[in-house]
């Protein structure tokens, strides 16, 4: 696991997007595994600023992304369908095909997760998966106490979610309360995971799950048993692990109170 601290949020999001870019130029066929919210809109802002002059190419690449709220179909403007199209698809040259949402009008649950799970396979895998972190520790939508096993699955959605999310609906009750996510067990296959956080709200979670005993009820935290984990961060984010410990050139964490390398 290697951490690296972002001056601010831009910074943050031109370390990520750097890394991604680089995925993409190794391997133009990639297969890249994308996450919505409000972290990875900097990121995508730059890739396809990146994109628009000259720099990457996205023709041969495939996405697969994490979640989808069951119950919204693509029209819907809080569906992910449309987050993804108006945050980065619409603006980059990937192909339509090449793109991957789970499909929330999809009723019956077994059906849909059984089809992502064909998807992911039959893509080869994901070479990068892109994660952002919730306060309370999900990757995903895999809530705390889920499963380390499970892979595509219907998840239904925390109080502490649904009140983090209601912000991008006219309310709360708007919310809805269940959601098609990769599974735990699909993330960790992922050749390499680039988790992102920034603000104060999620230092307890990233210390958690960095510094924390491996456990369901702190999902991220099963990010330290992954071979290849990078971890970008702003100071606010990483407040609690500072305070303990010193970032290392080459992004590793060592302990001052015992020298340990984390």
């Amino acid at each position: 696991m290697r951490i690296y601290k972002a001056k601010d949020y831009n910074d943050l999001s031109r370390k990520a997007a750097n890394i991604i870019s680089a995925q993409i130029i190794m391997k133009p066929n990639a297969v890249l595994g994308l996450a919505t919210g409000s972290s990875p809109i900097g990121t995508y802002k730059q890739l396809i600023e990146w994109y628009k002059k000259g720099d990457l190419d996205f023709y041969e690449a495939k996405s697969i992304n994490l979640d989808e709220y069951k119950g919204l179909g693509p029209d819907d403007a809080q569906s992910y369908y449309h987050f993804m199209h108006v945050n980065f698809f619409d603006h980059i040259n990937i192909k339509p095909e090449n793109t991957n949402i789970p499909n929330g009008l999809e009723e019956d649950a077994e059906t849909e997760c059984a089809r992502y799970n064909s998807v992911i396979e039959s893509s080869g895998g994901i070479d990068l998966q892109l994660l952002g972190i919730g306060c309370n520790g999900h990757i995903g939508f895999n809530e705390p106490g889920s499963a380390f096993d499970k892979e595509t699955h219907c998840v239904t959605l925390s109080e502490n979610t649904i009140g983090a999310n209601a912000r991008f609906f006219a309310s709360r009750d708007d919310v809805p309360r269940y959601a098609y996510s990769m599974g735990i067990k699909s993330i960790m296959q992922a050749r390499r995971i680039l988790l992102i956080a920034t603000g104060a709200n999620k230092a307890d979670a990233l210390y958690d799950s960095i510094c924390g005993p491996i456990t369901p009820s702190v999902p991220a935290s099963i990010l330290q048993l992954h071979n290849n984990v990078t971890i970008i961060a702003d100071e606010d984010a990483l407040a609690k692990i500072l305070a303990e410990h010193d970032i290392m050139p080459g992004g590793h964490l060592i302990d001052r109170r015992d020298g340990t390398d984390k």
